[in-house]
């Protein structure tokens, strides 16, 4: 695959999330669409969701709820795209949502692989690539980034670091939909900064594309640690997401 197909990928994937057309992330003025969670959707989207706002750098196209388009439409025409995505501006569409029963929720950055950066990457370690028959003593907190006990079908492939046996990083990856695999990677305070995170990401990603599907890797944008791993691995970032939800599930998070 190149860049571009990735990148391609990515963005019909992103369509199908939001009931969009691909084409719409790459118009130079904001686009509005009717929200709804289309059929093959990432799993991780559940409903209610008021408004997501999704970015791949040209503009932002914005799924609404019908009763909320006139403030989100005000919103993202109030400020240029990229501002949309922080505060305070932000706080300008947190007020007014609150005042209808929804507040800004989840936000996060999204990298695809940059293939021309991409390689293995070693480190001391044994590294071995893992099957979901592996998975089954792993459902535990220390290994909660790179597996989901929730969502224990959607493991699909994993890459671990050991030292004498001992499992000490683990990286792996749950089929979120069709087309994209999305990595998560964990390492054992002690072993960090030692290249683990690095060396099981771009192993990792490097097995996902064999395969015929495309990784990507999710982070807040404050998570300087994680941010780091995804350019090291050899991913860029892709594009940005901003969801509303009821304030009772917000809270509910707390």
């Amino acid at each position: 695959m190149t860049n571009q197909e990735i990148l391609q990928i990515a963005m019909e994937q992103s369509a199908v999330d939001i009931n969009c057309k691909a084409s719409d992330f790459l118009c130079d003025k904001n686009v509005i669409v009717k929200s709804d969670v289309g059929v093959g959707a990432r799993k991780y989207y559940k409903e209610p969701i008021a408004c997501n706002l999704v970015s791949y750098g040209n503009n932002i196209v914005a799924s609404v709820r019908d009763e909320y388009r006139e403030i989100v439409e005000e919103y993202i025409n109030k400020f240029e795209f990229y501002h949309c995505f922080e505060t305070p501006n932000m706080h300008w569409l947190d007020e007014r949502l609150s005042q209808r029963g929804q507040k800004v929720c989840f936000m996060a950055e999204y990298y695809l692989p940059d293939i021309e950066k991409l390689q293995i990457l070693s480190c001391d370690f044994e590294i071995k690539i893992l099957e979901p028959p592996d998975f089954g003593e792993l459902y535990t907190s220390e290994w909660g980034n790179a597996l989901c006990a929730d969502r224990r079908e959607l493991d699909v492939l994993g890459a671990g670091a050991y030292l004498d046996g001992k499992l000490v990083g683990l990286s792996g990856c749950s089929a979120d939909c069709d087309t994209m695999w999305q990595i998560g990677i964990d390492v054992l305070p002690e072993y960090r900064r030692k290249g683990i995170a690095s060396a099981l990401t771009s192993r990792l990603a490097i097995e996902i594309l064999k395969r015929g599907k495309v990784p990507f890797y999710c982070s807040a944008w404050s998570n300087i640690r994680s941010v780091r791993n995804a350019v090291k691995s050899g991913f860029i970032p892709a594009w940005v997401e901003m969801t509303a939800k009821p304030k009772e599930i917000v809270e509910g998070m707390l």
